[in-house]
């Protein structure tokens, strides 16, 4: 890529030499504020590319245990070309990610590497695969601006790892000491043996998590995706499980298929935004959960309404993650296309109009994105 942004514009030469005062049409100073903005953008979108490669090839945790360092010390570490390690490097140092010294020795300050690597206390470099990920099917979803529908699930590639290691921060990393909480009993009833199922499992990672550590209840994982099935079957297998399992399964027609007053707990993570059919899918929870279980749902924290969303501080995230992924894979399918943000607001009534009553929200610390809605089903 060739190219040279130049200084910014100034107004005169984006109207034609015509002098627009603060009255008029377009405000110079404006202009200058939002020219600056973007490029403000344009340099922190590289830098999230470039954290991305960082977590993918293990260079921050190279760069963690090695300490100061020169591109060549740092590329023996990692086992990686010195070229293009010099180069990311540089790219890091004009962010200031990483720091050098006056002997052209490379650090990753501790401070950054507690959010950069996989040893640290919260890894945020996981968040930062989702843009060039979502990039490589930008040329489909524009053609679906032009022409409708969607994007399938099969398109992503990688989706399903890196929703994997994204919920390795939120649902795994709290799932004993802050999820199950939630649920009055759960600990008990896990011990003593129930039945549960989590719909729109993905790798399965929670419910393999579960099932190793409560050998007398029974696991069953549902999910669309042959390709995150076929990896949680192959985890059960290595850890020798037999009281989980994975099922295939389009989940747009449960309302219809669903087995009656078949399980004690359900989970849904991250997941019901993402249906064909949301409602479908919440009718046929409400309809296999026995009487007195509980329905516990992790799903984004926003409002219906976008002018609630104006000071979400991931918002503009949030939304194009909306357009990338979750709101077109259910338009591939013919379905809602709900959407990332579909907000609380619409969620408690899709779950009332599913039948369930009284619902309680939970916000969790270790998890600020999301919000935990907690159902029991009662006697009709």
């Amino acid at each position: 890529m060739c190219g040279n942004l130049g200084p910014l514009p100034s107004v005169s030469d984006l109207t034609g030499g015509t002098d627009l005062t603060l009255s008029g049409t377009l405000e110079e100073a404006r202009v200058k504020a939002f020219g600056e903005r973007f490029l403000s953008a344009l340099n922190e979108a590289a830098v999230i590319a470039m954290i991305s490669l960082g977590h993918r090839t293990g260079l921050f945790d190279a760069l963690s245990r090695t300490g100061s360092v020169t591109t060549h010390g740092l590329a023996a570490a990692s086992g990686l070309q010195e070229r293009y390690v010099r180069e990311w490097l540089h790219a890091l140092t004009v962010a200031k990610v990483v720091e050098i010294d006056e002997e052209g020795r490379f650090l990753l300050p501790p401070e950054h590497a507690a959010v950069l690597t996989r040893d640290g206390r919260e890894n945020l470099a996981v968040f930062a695969q989702y843009l060039p990920l979502l990039g490589g099917v930008e040329d489909s979803i524009v053609d679906c601006f032009r022409e409708g529908g969607g994007v399938p699930y099969e398109r992503f590639g990688r989706f399903h790892q890196v929703m994997a290691e994204d919920s390795g921060q939120t649902v795994l990393a709290g799932l004993h000491e802050h999820i199950l909480p939630l649920i009055p009993g759960a600990e008990a009833g896990l011990s003593r043996g129930i039945r549960v199922a989590d719909f729109g499992c993905g790798r399965g990672l929670a419910l393999i998590d579960l099932a190793s550590r409560y050998p007398e209840s029974e696991f069953t994982g549902f999910e669309l995706s042959s390709h995150a099935v076929a990896f949680a079957e192959e985890r059960v297998r290595e850890q020798g499980l037999e009281n989980v399992r994975f099922v295939e399964k389009d989940l747009s027609d449960f309302d219809e298929t669903a087995e009656e007053e078949a399980y004690d707990l359900v989970f849904t993570f991250d997941a019901v935004h993402d249906q064909a059919k949301p409602a479908a899918l919440l009718r046929g929870i409400a309809r296999t959960l026995r009487t007195g279980g509980v329905y516990l749902m992790q799903d984004i924290h926003a409002s219906t309404d976008v002018r609630g969303n104006m000071d979400h501080p991931m918002g503009p995230f949030l939304y194009s993650i909306s357009v990338m992924h979750c709101m077109t894979v259910s338009l591939a399918q013919g379905g809602m296309g709900l959407g990332t943000m579909w907000g609380r607001e619409q969620a408690l009534t899709m779950l009332r109009d599913a039948g369930f009553g009284d619902v309680e929200i939970h916000r969790l610390d270790h998890d600020p994105q999301n919000d935990y809605y907690l159902i029991r089903k009662k006697v009709a």
